[in-house]
């Protein structure tokens, strides 16, 4: 029996008729409705005709999380007075309950990908619905592109409604062909906002950690709320691990204490989602409760301020969730929770003056994740690159090739992205490329069974009391009770029936296996041991475990899951197994590089035969005959790091390069650049043959560079002779003295007393340059620095007369300096000559 009272009752209900319009008109349409509206429940229902209005649809409704997708289906078939499986169904991973009247199933996005990567038609489907798509998680980014390729191509009349919980649906509507809009008013009460930052300050999130005061003072805050207001409190944490550290210290408070989140059983799922039984509750939540999930009886929300968002590091290999400050959209979802049935209150707590420096919204996953899935969609789809696919965002040229590098690497895509037989095998697992990779390849190797359990656990990171050791936590989970061992028991067995008739692979431990599997699933990470819990990774990177791990005394790791802190130089091991050497190079095969090896090390040029696994090496021996081309490459390296004082200067050639670097800065070309950089990026111009005859670093030092530089002078352009005319060594000045002239500064310097510049009127110059004149006391001591000499002998000259000549009373000091000739000696000595 239809609930109809209900339905009535749902505000979007009045948005219906222009939603109607829209997809009679255009097919496609932009629904903006805040949480709570019924834009998940009751729209399946009217576009399907199961409220009595138009024509019976097929419709299938996308949600980002399977938790959402099930509490909608129930949602839909009590409205509808059924239970799902009827009228109403729902499918995610390895759990799917339809029946042959199903005309509304709801499935996760990336359930929906696989069915399109099947059956690109929809056959039998009249409407798609991608609902929270403001939530911008790849899997719905890559549907509604997929979808928007069926319209154009093979199904133009296939409705498409792109849902969401706000009202940021620009760029939804242009993406869709300018699509309508339809906007639907919610039912909100206010809801004051309270500020409630920590006391003392705590430290910013990094990678997964968040700091445990910050927690301590989430705890305490809930309790306030409990005290001050009325109704439940729903608080809004990170993660599993902080919703289970906060629940451990909201021990003995007045209310029944739920936790939501993805890997909740459904019995507390379903709890949560009915409402209170009577007395009140306090559900700590992901963010998996701001807009896909309505929990009822709510009136106060406390937001610790952060969320998780993938990241992924292709440098290094790593791709993780790590914690970051919620934006400000997830800010106003969270605090609206409060203000659904009643006025409410949110209490966050942060201050508010940092609230206006957070990021207006969320980071488009697309942005930010690891692409090889994504990667691997796009070349089933027939789009490599995805060059065609109308994405709100492009995907970043940088990780999609960093997610052909590792398609390619496993055999999913050939060398011109195209996908193989295999990769269109793995696409079908539901799986990562490389845990798909992991599971073919191990069940080959381990038989199908014990390479899904490991394959199951890779796909859903055991809680943290499973221990580092993934051996010990197959173990754990084998034997466990708890809702984590339930769930990887079901996907264990959803795996295996997907490779039976794979090799039996009895010969090896189940220690073996587990480090097989999980090598073939992170080849990059394999790493071997360097003493005292550190480990070096094929990719390069090094990692590190924890002083209490058991795994510290392990030869070789296959790493699973790491992370590296933004301050760190290593990752911190969070899972691993132990293998061999030979399970490593089994599984890291492609990373094998024989060779020679000619580098610059502690100062002098190495050269060896290498055997390496990525950055690992394996086994090493001298070269006497290395390659005189990697010779050079190792000279140059060593240029590059300690400078070129390795070559041989002389004070004449340190003076040739500054006189060239002055020519080069006033007159520019020809005239060479002989800065540093300059002079490594051009070796082969002025260094040769000297460089490549080099084998050592003693070699080096016996290259005269003064007489290297001169290669670069403008000889072709007959420049070359003017150099002592434009840049000369020494300057000769009245009294017969040639002066070196000092060519480090900004201008050329003059050093030369002052006597000797008796009858000078104006300044030397040097190429149209007038030098800096440093007049010196007869003492040779600086005396007075002038860059104009006329108005020196007018203006200074008296005073320096005035302090010097008392001091040095043998050498002239006429009052008119500009009248007598120029002297290097005493007046003394002037007399007698």
């Amino acid at each position: 029996m239809i609930r109809t009272e209900a339905l009535d009752r749902l505000p979007v209900r009045t948005a219906v008729p222009a939603l109607r319009r829209a997809l009679d008109d255009r097919g496609v349409a932009v629904l903006c409705a805040p949480p709570g509206t019924g834009k998940t429940t009751l729209v399946p229902l009217v576009l399907a005709g199961l409220t009595g209005e138009g024509p019976v649809r097929r419709v299938v409704v996308a949600e980002p999380r399977r938790i959402a997708a099930r509490a909608a289906a129930r949602r839909m078939a009590w409205l509808l007075g059924e239970q799902p499986g009827g009228r109403i169904g729902f499918t995610v991973r390895g759990e799917r309950v339809v029946g042959r009247d199903t005309v509304v199933e709801v499935m996760t996005t990336g359930v929906l990908l696989q069915r399109l990567q099947r059956d690109q038609e929809l056959s039998g489907v009249d409407a798609v619905i991608i609902d929270e798509c403001h939530e911008r998680h790849l899997d719905a980014d890559t549907v509604a592109a997929f979808l928007l390729d069926v319209r154009e191509a093979i199904r133009p009349d296939l409705r498409l409604v792109a849902a969401s919980a706000t009202t940021d649906a620009e760029g939804w509507a242009r993406l869709l062909g300018d699509a309508p809009v339809v906007e639907a008013e919610g039912v909100s009460y206010p809801v004051e906002v309270l500020w409630a930052p920590p006391v003392r300050p705590v430290k910013p999130p990094h990678g997964m950690r968040v700091d445990p005061a910050l927690l301590t003072h989430v705890a305490a805050t809930v309790r306030r709320a409990l005290g001050e207001r009325e109704g439940d409190v729903l608080c809004f944490l990170p993660g599993v691990g902080e919703i289970g550290r906060v629940a451990g210290q909201l021990a003995g408070v007045d209310a029944e204490v739920l936790q939501v989140h993805g890997r909740a059983p459904a019995a507390v799922q379903d709890a949560v989602l009915a409402g209170s039984s009577g007395g009140r509750r306090v559900v700590l939540a992901t963010s998996v409760a701001e807009s896909s999930l309505t929990v009822p009886g709510v009136r106060v929300v406390v937001d610790s301020g952060l969320a998780r968002e993938p990241r992924t590091d292709h440098a290094r290999g790593l791709s993780a969730l790590t914690t970051v400050r919620a934006s400000r959209a997830a800010g106003r979802q969270r605090a609206g929770r409060a203000g659904r049935e009643a006025p409410g209150a949110v209490y966050r707590c942060w201050d508010q003056a940092e609230d206006g420096r957070l990021a207006r919204f969320p980071s488009p996953e697309i942005k930010v994740a690891d692409l090889a899935a994504f990667a691997l969609q796009a070349a089933c789809w027939g789009d490599p690159d995805a060059s065609s696919l109308a994405l709100l965002d492009p995907p970043p040229a940088g990780a999609m090739g960093a997610a052909r590098e590792v398609l390619e690497a496993i055999g999913a895509v050939d060398g011109g992205g195209r996908v193989t037989e295999r990769g269109a095998r793995m696409s079908r697992l539901g799986l990562h490329p490389r845990l798909a990779r992991a599971l073919l390849d191990g069940a080959r190797e381990a038989g199908a069974r014990r390479a899904a359990e490991v394959v199951a656990l890779l796909s859903e990171e055991p809680p943290r009391e499973y221990g580092d050791d993934l051996a010990a936590a197959l173990r754990t989970a084998r034997r466990g009770q708890d809702g984590y061992a339930a769930r990887w028991k079901q996907e264990v067995r959803r795996l295996s029936g997907q490779v039976e008739g794979a090799g039996s692979g009895g010969a090896r431990s189940d220690d073996a296996v587990v480090g097989l599997v999980a090598a073939l699933a992170f080849p990059e990470r394999v790493a071997r041991a360097r003493g005292d819990g550190a480990f070096l990774m094929a990719s390069g990177t090094g990692a590190e475990l924890r002083d209490s791990s058991r795994l510290r005394s392990a030869p070789w790791l296959a790493v699973a899951v790491a992370d590296r802190p933004s301050h760190a130089a290593s990752a911190r091991v969070r899972l691993a197994a132990v293998i061999d050497e030979s399970t490593a190079l089994l599984a890291s095969g492609h990373l094998r590089v024989r060779g020679e090896e000619v580098r610059w090390v502690d100062g002098e040029v190495v050269a060896r035969a290498v055997d390496r696994l990525g950055a690992v090496e394996l086994a090493a021996r001298p070269l006497k005959q290395p390659d005189p081309e990697l010779v050079r490459g190792a000279l140059v390296e060593g240029l590059r790091r300690e400078g070129l004082g390795l070559l041989r200067w002389t004070r004449d050639s340190e003076q040739s390069r500054l006189r060239l670097a002055f020519l080069h800065r006033v007159l520019g070309p020809p005239w060479p650049d002989v800065s540093d950089g300059a002079l490594l990026a051009e070796t082969g111009a002025w260094l040769e043959p000297e460089l490549s005859r080099a084998r050592r670093r003693a070699d080096l030092g016996r290259i005269d560079a003064g007489q290297a530089l001169r290669r670069l002078l403008p000889w072709a352009t007959g420049e070359a002779v003017r150099l002592d005319e434009l840049a000369p060594e020494r300057i000769e000045v009245p009294s017969g003295s040639r002066i070196r002239v000092e060519y480090g500064g900004e201008q050329p310097v003059l050093a030369v007393k002052l006597q000797e510049l008796f009858g000078m009127g104006e300044t030397p110059r040097v190429a149209g340059v007038p030098v800096l004149v440093h007049l010196l006391s007869p003492a040779g001591r600086p005396a007075a620095v002038t860059a104009d000499l006329a108005s020196f002998w007018r203006e200074g000259y008296k005073a320096v007369r005035a302090e010097l000549r008392g001091r040095y009373p043998k050498h002239p000091w006429p009052e008119d300096p500009t009248t007598v000739p120029a002297t290097r000696f005493t007046s003394a000595r002037l007399k007698r000559s």
